[in-house]
């Protein structure tokens, strides 16, 4: 059973943290007794096996730095994590059997000496190279993660990346701005403030820039429009929500897109300014909501992914497929997951049965075949 008022509190304390960074442990440390954890971290990893740790919580420093610095490419995980979908709640047993998991130089080094079991996570942003990740660990007493950490986790993930993708634009604690109007006016992103009814209340001069042009957004008596109009829909239902507090908004005001024209990759994001510390900027402007609009990349996706959907691979064979991409040979292989040599011949038997290849060279010229996305 969910306390419905300790959730409310926890995300608008979620949504706080958007706006001043520091806040973001307090938080972390919420939302990790919340989930049913015992630490917690938002981080991003990328595909050259590097990453960052942005904000975290009962996470020694120097496990984080013996992460980052070297047990990152033992990670079994890693791989298989590029694949999630946005928002998908995913564990350990996720990406591979937990009795090979256990067998890895990664648990034996790094996951075991910190006490922990299990690891939950969930994808906030990704392309085709790197992600964002709101992960949750359970420790030793804790045990692996069950159905209702999963469901908890749920409920929070949607407030938690809203707030890191708006974070990601501003951080009022950043700029020591004597006002929000000033703050804002600072960003290259596109910012509205909007009462209930869409009407605009303050707009930054990137946002005006957009009004200008009217191929996104446009305005009629002062309303913020969407010139889509199933976007426009939808933007003034999350609006109206807003008025209602941080929990009616929900899931929907996250990346809203703003048009279905190719090319034209702009969403919104949507801030509820009518709880919490937010709750003074807004009433400032008599607005309920901040829309933070952007532009985003549509990558293609990486080649190891279009190979593992198209042969079925399992997120096992999967580590294994990318491994061969890196590095030669089975010993060499399974030094590199920290596997026996056993575990790596018999997936690569499983993935050449798949791809109808016999030779790690040919796998390399199989994947090699799907063309490369674009940087950035």
């Amino acid at each position: 059973m969910v306390d419905s008022e300790l959730l409310s509190q926890l995300i608008g304390d979620i949504y706080d943290a958007a706006l001043d960074s520091s806040l973001w442990v307090g938080a972390l440390e919420q939302a990790t007794h919340f989930i049913g954890g015992t630490a917690a971290g938002i981080y991003w990893k990328d595909i050259t096996v590097q990453g960052e740790l942005h904000y975290v919580y009962n996470v020694e420093p120097s496990s984080v730095d013996a992460y980052f610095n070297k047990y990152i490419r033992f990670d079994p995980s890693l791989t298989a994590q590029f694949f999630f979908k946005v928002e998908e709640i995913y564990s350990t047993t996720n990406v591979l059997p937990y009795s090979e998991f256990v067998e890895t130089t990664f648990y034996k080094e790094w996951v075991k000496p910190n006490g922990w079991a299990d690891h939950l996570a969930a994808t906030l942003d990704k392309s085709a190279t790197s992600f964002a990740q709101f992960g949750v660990f359970r420790n030793e007493r804790q045990g692996l993660a069950d159905d209702n950490m999963r469901q908890r986790m749920g409920l929070l993930v949607p407030h938690v990346r809203r707030a890191v993708l708006i974070g990601n634009v501003i951080d009022l604690q950043k700029t020591k701005a004597g006002n929000l109007s000033d703050a804002l006016n600072r960003l290259d992103a596109g910012v509205f403030l909007l009462d209930d009814h869409c009407h605009i209340a303050f707009s930054n001069m990137a946002a005006q820039a957009l009004l200008d042009d009217a191929t996104i957004l446009r305005t009629v008596n002062n309303a913020l429009i969407a010139v889509d109009p199933q976007a426009a829909q939808l933007l003034r239902n999350v609006i109206a929500a807003a008025s209602g507090g941080d929990g009616a908004v929900g899931a929907n005001g996250v990346a809203i897109p703003l048009s279905s024209q190719p090319g034209q990759n702009w969403v919104a994001d949507i801030l509820p300014l009518t709880s919490g510390a937010r709750q003074q900027a807004g009433g400032r402007h008599s607005a309920v909501a901040a829309v933070f609009v952007r532009k985003v990349s549509m990558a293609a996706p990486y080649p190891t992914e279009v190979a593992a959907r198209q042969f079925q691979l399992t997120p096992s064979e999967v580590r294994v497929l990318d491994a061969v991409l890196k590095v030669s040979g089975v010993s060499e292989i399974a030094e590199a997951l920290g596997v026996s040599e056993s575990t790596v011949k018999t997936h690569l038997q499983n993935i050449f049965g798949k791809t109808g290849v016999r030779r790690q060279a040919d796998l390399i010229k199989l994947v090699a075949a799907h063309p490369r996305p674009f940087p950035g």
